[in-house]
């Protein structure tokens, strides 16, 4: 991991010198992503193990997010930073006692959706609260509806309030058995949720034991000065770009035949502050894409701080110059009951829309859309030939979007971070089979850097003496099928998302109910391009024909680059008159 120069910033009134508090900060890093590795270890769910869709996270005694994971995901994080501090809040200080676990996973006060829920400790040390340790975890079951088409929170699973799950280290069982009861496969749910106590007890054994190598007796010290230093790094990078409004106005495909969602914002730099106001944006829907406030959030801090300061690891001191205002009721600041289980299908879309709004102001520091925005996520559930239940969920990448300096990687799941779910765990998860996973040629967008490639993958539920009971039921949170992903500067758009059932166009907006023999074809978009095509070396070009990223015709057509179709060499003077002619 690259290191941030933290001497450069150094406070002069500091307690701690500088190459002592790198050490100390790296050290809290570590700790942090020892929990994040113990969950690969002990979890149930592949969308945990594989897939990484959680966070670890601790903060000081007051609630300050301090670390978070490296590997994070961006979305849980930042709505973390927000929602674990009030929690810790609510509750008076001398309330907490060794060994209390809490849980919760009401959208609104954290991650945005039931399936995020939240596990969170008070680390003790000399018999007080000196820290609290917290993760989410994205659970693939959680009850309820399976669907982003229903219309309210209440049908899409259940719903706990923050709850003692552990009172002084004896286990809630009434808790335990709650959950128990409302979700199709149990056993895995009560391990991933023992899985993130144990997360939790990993990072609260290893703070105490840094606070003894150290002779700590607070971390709260240490902690002010590492969000100073975050803060004023932050800040200095905000003040490079000139004061102003910086407004976008962009759209978001409604699923099956609804209505689009406008996204109205205006980015507002006034010295070394931030505003992002939605002001005049759609409200909200009587669909599952709301989003909470939280979530929103989340996803317009990581544009700003991977555009502006992308190296200092984040915590309380990045969040403080930016704020953000939205409308109460609008779809990114939705009230409850809303439905929100797939609130990435919107929330997704913050970051890419606060990068288009700072475009001008900074066009070497964004990247053009992504085929990845939103996450494409399938849930697949039914019963096998022996009637046992089963319930997998996976998320899919696209085509990253291309960069001033940077072709866009294929089949990334950005901005939200998590990883491909492997064939063989699939497999092993569910009767179903996986026929093809490819990229897909020609779906990157054309541009002077290169939009990366969407991919193809095609499942299908077998109808031999395995064949699970009918039916095999699909619900599929996903987008771009019928806006592709634009290039910018110059750039063209990549290839839009595509669902087929049994070879035809299928219906992604609601349940796909399928019967033995059936498949489904699932094709991720590409990224757009970046900067003019007819500028990218013809060398680069006849590369993505060798590697099958790019045809020969669309190398001709789209990038001005002729090659010899035998040995796939560029032919310089037909390149030459092609690019003139254009």
């Amino acid at each position: 991991m690259e290191k941030h120069p933290t001497s450069k910033i150094q406070n002069p009134k500091s307690k701690f010198d500088p190459i002592t508090l790198e050490i100390l900060w790296q050290r809290l890093i570590s700790i942090v992503d020892e929990a994040d590795a113990s969950v690969a270890r002990t979890a149930f769910s592949s969308l945990l193990r594989d897939a990484h869709d959680y966070t670890c996270m601790f903060t000081d005694s007051r609630g300050q997010e301090l670390v978070q994971g490296t590997f994070c995901t961006p979305g849980q994080a930042g709505a973390m930073a927000l929602g674990v501090k009030k929690i810790i809040r609510s509750i008076p200080l001398d309330q907490y006692r060794k060994g209390d676990v809490f849980i919760v996973n009401d959208p609104w006060l954290l991650a945005g959706h039931l399936n995020d829920v939240c596990v969170l400790s008070p680390i003790f040390y000399k018999d007080r609260p000196v820290a609290f340790t917290a993760c989410v975890f994205h659970h693939s079951d959680i009850g309820g509806r399976i669907s982003s088409d229903n219309r309210e929170v209440y049908e899409e699973g259940l719903f706990v309030p923050l709850l003692k799950f552990h009172d002084a280290g004896v286990p809630n069982e009434a808790v335990l058995n709650m959950i128990r009861w409302n979700v199709r496969t149990p056993k895995e749910v009560i391990g991933d949720i023992r899985s993130q106590v144990a997360a939790n007890h990993v990072c609260s054994e290893k703070i105490v034991e840094m606070m003894e190598d150290e002779g700590l007796d607070t971390l709260d010290d240490m902690a002010d000065e590492i969000i100073s230093l975050t803060e004023k790094s932050m800040r200095l990078a905000i003040a490079k770009i000139p004061e102003g409004v910086y407004p976008y106005e962009g759209v978001i495909e409604g699923a099956g035949e609804r209505e689009d969602i406008t996204i109205r914002l205006s980015v507002k730099v006034q010295k070394n502050d931030i505003l992002v106001d939605f002001t005049g944006t759609s409200p909200q829907v009587n669909w599952g894409v709301n989003v909470v406030y939280n979530f929103t959030y989340a996803y317009v801090f990581m544009a700003i701080k991977s555009a502006f300061d992308p190296v200092i690891p984040i915590n309380e001191g990045a969040i403080r110059p930016i704020r953000m205002t939205a409308p109460i009721g609008s779809v990114v600041n939705c009230n409850f009951p809303s439905a929100v289980a797939a609130r990435m299908q919107v929330g997704h879309f913050m970051t890419e829309m606060v990068f288009k709004a700072l475009s001008g102001a900074m066009p070497d520091r964004i990247i053009s859309e992504s085929g990845g925005t939103p996450a494409q996520t399938n849930i697949f559930y039914g019963r096998r030939h022996s009637g046992k239940t089963w319930h997998t969920m996976i998320i899919r990448g696209g085509g990253m979007g291309a960069g001033s300096r940077m072709d866009g990687h294929h089949c990334a799941i950005f901005p939200a971070n998590g990883a491909n779910t492997p064939v063989e765990i699939l497999e092993s998860d569910t009767p179903l089979i996986v026929e093809a996973r490819e990229l897909v040629c020609d779906s990157g967008g054309p541009g002077k850097m290169r939009g990366g490639l969407g991919r193809r993958m095609v499942i299908r539920v077998p109808d031999d003496e395995y064949a699970p009971l009918p039916p095999t039921t699909i619900a599929i949170q996903a987008g771009r099928f019928r806006y592709a992903p634009q290039g910018i500067f110059g750039g063209s758009k990549g290839a839009k998302a595509q669902f087929l059932h049994n070879d035809e166009p299928g219906d992604p907006s609601g349940l796909t109910f399928c019967e033995a023999g059936d498949t489904v074809s699932f094709y991720s978009a590409g990224g757009g391009g970046y900067g003019n095509p007819f500028e990218r070396d013809p060398e680069d070009v006849a590369r993505d024909v060798i590697y099958g990223y790019v045809s020969i015709d669309k190398a001709r057509k789209a990038y001005g680059v002729a090659l010899d179709p035998d040995t796939l060499k560029v032919d310089l003077k037909e390149t030459e008159k092609l690019r003139a002619a254009r």
